[in-house]
């Protein structure tokens, strides 16, 4: 979601814990890669990437290593904004041969590149990446496969941001047909209830934002754990936008609004 996900912009440090870092039992792995992936998931990044090295000395580990220390230079330039970090990661991730990788590295392989795209603005080639990747989500867990699919949506967010507005409504489509989509498969879907909101708001059409967000307010029973998390998304797409965007036309029908949104949320706490 981009308001406590994503925000619109660079995502937080949150989510760029990357994929490749989910628990998993790595068996016989190079230490040093193993080691590279817990440091990396305790956010020490420098020494991710020293470790990383150390493993890709190793033949049969240089590509893991490759990607697990892309990974890691990709969330130190998230923190620290250093360009050599984007080009090196860049670098370690070219270097990388799929066909050496497990089939959950080729997934955060795909990731590692979007990202990389993500983060040098290239947005909807990013977004083809992260649709790779969420063709293959099956082996991703529940967690990795939301914040994946908001990558996705922010990407081509961002992408219709940036373009002329007769190609915006297609991006937009888009988005809406995945959540939908989503929704389907799962009503509880954070993400998807999210944006389901979030891009009617974007595409002028107030009345199916307002209607998405009542829908997801409630949905998001279903899913207790992230519900605390969808709802502030939500509340702040109405409260900070929807009504006062509507307030701008008629002062009246926004307070009525506002009373409306205060009920639901009363009614369904």
């Amino acid at each position: 979601m981009r308001l406590a996900l994503t925000l619109r912009g660079m995502p937080p440090l949150t989510l760029l814990m990357l994929l490749v870092l989910a628990p998993v039992a790595w068996g016989a792995e190079h230490p040093s890669l193993a080691q590279a992936r817990v440091l990396h998931n305790v956010g020490d990044y420098d020494g991710a990437i020293g470790a990383a090295a150390v493993a890709r000395a190793d033949p049969v580990w240089s590509d893991a290593a490759a990607l697990v220390g892309a990974r890691a230079q990709l969330e130190r330039y998230r923190v620290r904004l250093d360009p050599d970090d984007l080009i090196a990661a860049r670098a370690s991730l070219t270097s990388v041969h799929q066909t050496a990788l497990s089939a959950r590295d080729q997934v955060d392989l795909l990731v590692g590149i979007g990202q990389a795209l993500y983060l040098g603005e290239t947005f909807e080639a990013a977004a083809a990446l992260f649709g790779a990747a969420l063709d293959r989500a099956s082996m991703l867990g529940p967690v990795d496969r939301l914040r994946l699919l908001d990558w996705w949506a922010n990407a081509l967010d961002r992408q219709a941001r940036a373009i002329d507005v007769d190609r915006r409504s297609e991006l937009r489509d888009r988005i809406r047909e995945r959540m939908t989509e989503a929704i389907r498969q799962d009503p509880g879907n954070t993400v998807a209830n999210y944006w389901l909101a979030a891009v009617a708001r974007d595409a002028g059409e107030a009345d199916a934002a307002w209607h998405a967000a009542e829908a997801g307010w409630v949905r998001a029973i279903l899913h207790p754990e992230s519900a605390t998390a969808l709802r502030a998304d939500l509340d702040r797409l109405v409260t900070e936008g929807l009504i006062p965007e509507r307030e701008r036309e008629d002062v009246e029908a926004a307070a009525t609004l506002r009373a409306r949104w205060e009920s639901l949320k009363d009614q369904w706490r």
